[in-house]
């Protein structure tokens, strides 16, 4: 059974620009299904001895060469390089979970995916600051650290070490 796999992509170029859906389908033997924009590409794939990818997309072949640095990837394709801000979809979440931002009031930090708690670094009453480290979150054999939205007094925990979350689930509240 084929995987679909949501990817989302910002040109580093267009620092305002918003990034775009992508879902890449494994076919086998080197096909894939790409869907960009609500319209699906299938295209074959053959990596080359120098490193370079061998595309053939919609009949048209393609030599292009990627230079991947973390989340950034860039992408040389016809003598231009352009880079790319790519994530999946739980990078994605995780990033907008633990993004720096102002915020004011109770705020109540939530699993921004199922998985497992393994550590609480917090207890009610104790003061963080803004970025601190409160939960880690096992979710598809990563773990990932929350953190705190502000600076503030934690007045509830929710979860414990070893509970299993739902997406969404409130495991605790920052005030």
């Amino acid at each position: 059974m084929a995987r679909t796999t949501k990817y989302f992509a910002k040109n580093l170029a267009h620092k305002e620009a918003e990034p775009v859906q992508l879902e890449v389908e494994g076919l086998g033997e080197g096909r894939y299904a790409v869907t960009l924009e609500g319209r699906t590409f299938e295209l074959e794939s053959l990596v080359l001895p120098h490193g370079a990818v061998s595309m053939i997309i919609e009949g048209q072949s393609y030599s292009v060469e990627f230079d991947e640095k973390g989340d950034e990837v860039g992408v040389m394709l016809r003598g231009q390089m352009t880079r790319f801000d790519v994530v999946d979809e739980r990078k994605l979440r995780m990033r907008a979970a633990t993004s720096g931002f102002a915020v004011e009031g109770k705020q109540t930090l939530t699993a921004p995916m199922p998985g497992k708690i393994v550590k609480v670094f917090v207890k009610v009453g104790d003061v963080v600051t803004e970025g601190q480290g409160l939960v880690v979150v096992e979710a598809m054999k990563m773990e990932n650290e929350l953190k705190s939205p502000k600076a503030g007094t934690i007045t509830q925990v929710i979860t414990k070490e070893g509970a299993t979350v739902e997406n969404g689930a409130p495991l605790l509240v920052v005030e």
